[in-house]
C-alpha cells in the first residue's frame, strides 16, 4: 500500500464506493467477479463495471495487472486510509483546516456521545505517553 497522506484524490461516487467495497473485500478482482458479486445489490452491465474500474484507477483507488488477457484489480489503499483522507477533505473545506473545529461541531450536534469522547481521550493520552 502506498502512502496517500499528501495525495488528493477525487471523492468516490456512491456507485464507485459500492465497487470499492467489493474490491476491498475481494482482493484481485476482475471486472466479471465484481459484476457478479454485486449483482445481488445492483445489476450492472459489463461495460459499466469496466468504466467504473477504469475511473477508480484514474482516481488512484485501484491498480490492475494483466493475467493473460484479463485485468485483475486490487485496491491501492485501505478503507480506513481512504476514510481518513475524506475526513481531511471535510476538515479542510468546511472547518478551515481545524480538527478541533470538526470535533467541537460533532460534540455540539451530539454526534459523539460522552462515552465515545472518553475513549478518544484515552487513546490520545495513550499516544502521548508513547511519544
Amino acid at each position: 500500500m502506498f502512502n496517500t497522506k499528501r495525495t488528493r484524490r477525487k471523492p468516490l461516487t456512491p456507485l464507485e464506493q459500492l465497487v470499492m467495497d467489493f474490491v476491498w473485500a475481494h482482493p484481485d478482482s476482475t471486472a466479471e467477479t465484481c459484476r457478479e458479486g454485486l449483482s445481488g445489490q445492483r445489476e450492472l452491465k459489463d461495460s459499466t463495471i469496466r468504466t467504473i474500474l477504469r475511473n477508480l484507477e484514474e482516481k488512484g483507488y485501484v491498480a490492475h495487472e494483466v493475467a493473460g488477457r484479463t485485468f485483475v484489480f486490487r485496491a491501492l489503499d485501505t478503507p480506513r486510509s481512504v476514510a481518513v483522507q475524506a475526513v481531511q477533505q471535510v476538515i479542510d473545506r468546511f472547518c478551515g483546516g481545524s480538527v478541533e473545529e470538526l470535533l467541537v461541531g460533532l460534540v455540539d450536534k451530539q454526534v459523539l456521545e460522552p462515552k465515545q469522547l472518553r475513549r478518544l481521550a484515552d487513546k490520545i493520552a495513550g499516544k502521548e505517553k508513547k511519544v
